[in-house]
């Protein structure tokens, strides 16, 4: 057999056609030539997951037919169902007839996208380094008084297995001058190589985040099939590049806003605004509230697990992201930021504000009468559907129509 390395596009288009056909890696590796495990890791690489509707189910179990349960969250007899042909061979749901109707999360082996993606690896293999600045600084450190004493570059991996580079890798950087900080360059080894030298990039390579099956067409799909279901629309808004952010959570169906004040623009910054709501609601308001969520593809929203599923991993929402650059598939959320302007401006430092403010300055927009709502008020509709006392747990009040203000005056104090 042929090794996999190096994959063409009609490798991969051939692939993909062997898996509509249900065939296995071992024929798939004797019409290609190539080993079934390299065709294995190829499949499991860049197949592309699509996760199921668990509005109506929200846990599957292999044991539900034995004990008849409806369950809503996992139980100790739970066992997550499998699927051979999508988990053994020929590992994606390409062409299996059953698909339309089964429950379960599928994959998807897509030989353009496959591709693309591969190409593009190969394009980020070749930028920087693999190496954050703490990793380097580290390594640096251990290494510089070794080489300064003779030492070689095997013999200082073999004493310090903590530093995971290969020999090979270990001599680039060298000779490429990362550690030339700690006064370590290719005149430091025996044998003196002269390369082009490091431009400082020290950074984790990205991986790209995967939209699979949470795309905007996934969520227009979603809402056709769940038509009850009340979206919520999150945004971030900030005056500064280092903070603070405000998150905003958009009810679309009522005009009804709030929002959080986070001090990181990171996933587990934002996740953790939902946890704080999911505490003050439970489980069962939490859920009816905030079942879909819409978000522009910030990184700030990236990492969807920390976003859809809860402390003890159960799943609580659904979320899905727009298209780049089209914020005008989240309209309620971006319109409404006009009122937050009025009273946050851009340019205005928000380092002095509190949850309170915030909450304050909510309780307010949410007050103003909207022409759209025949002068009806967010909080008044959003309390005829889910209650004042879901409005209290969300910190907002009603505000008189006389004392509503929309001014900076309102948080800022001279």
């Amino acid at each position: 057999m042929k090794e996999i390395h190096h994959l063409t596009l009609q490798d991969r288009q051939t692939i993909e056609g062997c898996i509509e056909q249900g065939k296995t890696k071992a024929e798939m590796g004797r019409t290609l030539g190539k080993d079934p495990a390299g065709i294995a890791r190829e499949i499991r690489r860049h197949r592309e997951f699509r996760a199921r509707n668990t509005f109506n189910r929200p846990v599957l179990c292999e044991n539900g037919r034995q004990c008849r349960k409806a369950c809503k969250r996992p139980c100790e007899s739970h066992k997550e169902p499998s699927c051979a042909r999508r988990d053994t061979s020929p590992g994606a749901c390409n062409g299996c007839d059953k698909r339309a109707k089964c429950p379960m999360d599928k994959f998807f082996y897509n030989a353009k996208r496959a591709d693309a993606a591969y190409r593009a690896t190969l394009a980020d293999a070749r930028e920087g380094i693999n190496l954050t600045s703490e990793e380097r600084e580290a390594i640096g450190a251990t290494i510089a008084p070794l080489l300064y004493n003779g030492q070689s570059v095997y013999q200082v991996l073999a004493s310090h297995p903590e530093i995971e580079l290969s020999d090979r890798t270990l001599y680039r950087y060298i000779e490429t001058g990362v550690f030339k900080d700690f006064k370590v360059d290719n005149f430091s080894l025996k044998e003196q190589v002269s390369r082009k030298q490091f431009k400082n990039k020290y950074k984790k390579r990205k991986e790209p985040a995967n939209y699979n099956g949470r795309r905007y067409a996934d969520f227009v799909a979603f809402r056709k099939d769940n038509p009850d279901c009340h979206v919520v629309e999150m945004d971030t808004l900030y005056n500064h590049q280092s903070g603070p952010y405000l998150q905003t959570f958009m009810f679309a169906n009522v005009g009804f806003m709030v929002g959080r004040i986070r001090n990181a623009k990171t996933s587990e910054s934002m996740a953790a605004s939902l946890d704080h709501y999911h505490g003050r609601l439970g489980d069962e308001l939490f859920r009816e509230l905030f079942r879909l969520l819409l978000a522009d593809r910030g990184s700030e929203y990236e990492k969807f697990q920390l976003f859809e599923r809860d402390g003890d991993g159960n799943d609580r929402l659904r979320i899905f992201y727009c298209d780049p650059m089209q914020s005008y598939q989240k309209p309620h959320v971006e319109n409404n930021h006009n009122f937050v302007r009025d009273i946050i401006p851009n340019g205005k430092a928000m380092d002095c504000l509190s949850q309170d403010d915030i909450d304050l300055m909510f309780s307010h927009i949410n007050s103003v009468p909207r022409k759209s709502m025949k002068g009806k008020t967010p909080f008044e509709a959003f309390s005829f559907f889910f209650g004042s006392e879901a409005a209290a747990l969300l910190d907002i009040r009603t505000v008189p129509p006389d004392d509503v203000v929309l001014r900076p005056s309102l948080i800022f104090r001279a």
